[in-house]
């Protein structure tokens, strides 16, 4: 009997209780904005706005991006060039066709006619 009224006492008791402290508990400030991105902000600022380079310049850098691989993806083109979205996809949509279903959905790849860009220049 003594064991399982220790057994309804014990359930009974609630899981947190209240303490009160005796001294000041220090709290820190969450921080608003970390070292981490204080640092990338910088580097963004130094950079500046992308600028828009010649378009015979980002088209070179295009096929010269094709030549390596068939299909690439708008962020690596981004990438790749250092263009603007918007200014890269007005060429993009000039030179290259843009892929809807799989196996290569939402890529780019160059149209028929730019394709072995490298070998027309070297024939003519």
């Amino acid at each position: 009997m003594k064991l399982k009224r220790y057994q309804i006492l014990e359930a009974s008791k609630p899981t947190r209780t209240v303490q009160q402290l005796s001294g000041v508990v220090q709290t820190y400030k969450p921080v608003s904005n970390h070292e981490m991105n204080i640092k990338w902000e910088k580097e963004k600022k130094d950079q500046g706005k992308k600028s828009r380079a010649d378009k015979e310049k980002v088209m070179d850098m295009l096929f010269s991006a094709f030549e390596k691989h068939q299909y690439y993806n708008v962020k690596d083109l981004v990438r790749l060039t250092k263009q603007p979205i918007t200014y890269l996809k007005e060429i993009l949509k000039e030179i290259c066709v843009y892929n809807m279903k799989a196996p290569h959905r939402n890529m780019w790849e160059l149209k028929p006619e730019y394709r072995h860009y490298k070998e027309q220049q070297e024939a003519s």
